[in-house]
């Protein structure tokens, strides 16, 4: 209990949805799933690209983003050796199942003019690289077990990451949580420790955060944008 359970989205900015969805569909064959006004968000589409039936890639576009430049080594690594600011994406690894879905992605992106480096073998993975739309640094893999930590935790990265014997026993199995059915309170905003969501206008974060949680759940339009009857309506349990 109270762990996380996977993926369910990776949001990523773009000044060209189009480009984007374009991209992802044709030269990797994901579906595209929504693609609607962003909920809350004054002026901005959030874009879904299929995974499987619980994950996606997303994308988030709005006319200002155009004016945000990209700057490698900053907020672009560009390739997935490079460096980029901390807190930024500096490549993303999506899965494939084997060593002949790894090839026939190869082809699909060489034969679209989209050049490819590898496979390379890691031995907990085995991968190909390649670049998207914006200086995106993006990769296939495929592991053909999971990864060993006795195996792949090395001990002198370990010691110069200054993490303790104490520490790597936690971090390897965290302590389990026993929850409260989410009537835990909010904390205090001016003082918890955080981290905080940033890059609000002054005192609008903690505006929100004062917002009560049944306020809150229901405060922007869940609908789709298209009235389907068929549509199944999701069930949440309230506590």
């Amino acid at each position: 209990m109270n762990k996380v359970a996977g993926l369910h989205h990776l949001a990523i900015c773009t000044a060209n949805m189009k480009e984007q969805i374009e991209f992802f569909t044709d030269k990797l064959g994901m579906e595209l799933q929504a693609l609607y006004w962003m909920h809350g968000v004054e002026n901005t589409w959030h874009g879904f690209l299929r995974l499987n039936d619980e994950s996606s890639i997303a994308f988030v576009c709005n006319p200002d983003i155009q004016n945000i430049p990209r700057v490698l080594g900053e907020s672009h690594a560009g390739n997935p050796g490079a460096n980029c600011a901390g807190g930024a994406m500096q490549h993303l690894a999506l899965k494939v199942n084997d060593h002949v879905e790894l090839l026939a992605m190869r082809d699909r992106l060489r034969s679209k003019g989209v050049p490819v480096m590898g496979p390379l073998e890691h031995g907990m993975c085995c991968s190909i690289y390649f670049a998207g739309p914006e200086n995106l640094a993006l990769e296939l893999s495929y592991s053909l077990a999971p990864i060993n930590q006795e195996a792949w935790i090395d001990p002198e990265v370990v010691a110069l990451a200054g993490i303790s014997e104490d520490e790597l026993q936690r971090y390897k199995q965290p302590p389990s949580f026993a929850d409260e059915g989410g009537q835990v309170p909010q904390p205090d905003v001016a003082h918890a420790p955080g981290p905080h969501m940033s890059n609000y206008p002054d005192g609008v974060y903690e505006r929100v955060m004062q917002i009560p949680d049944e306020v809150m759940l229901n405060s922007v339009l869940s609908e789709p944008p298209v009235f389907i009857l068929s549509a199944p309506l999701r069930q949440r349990t309230e506590h």
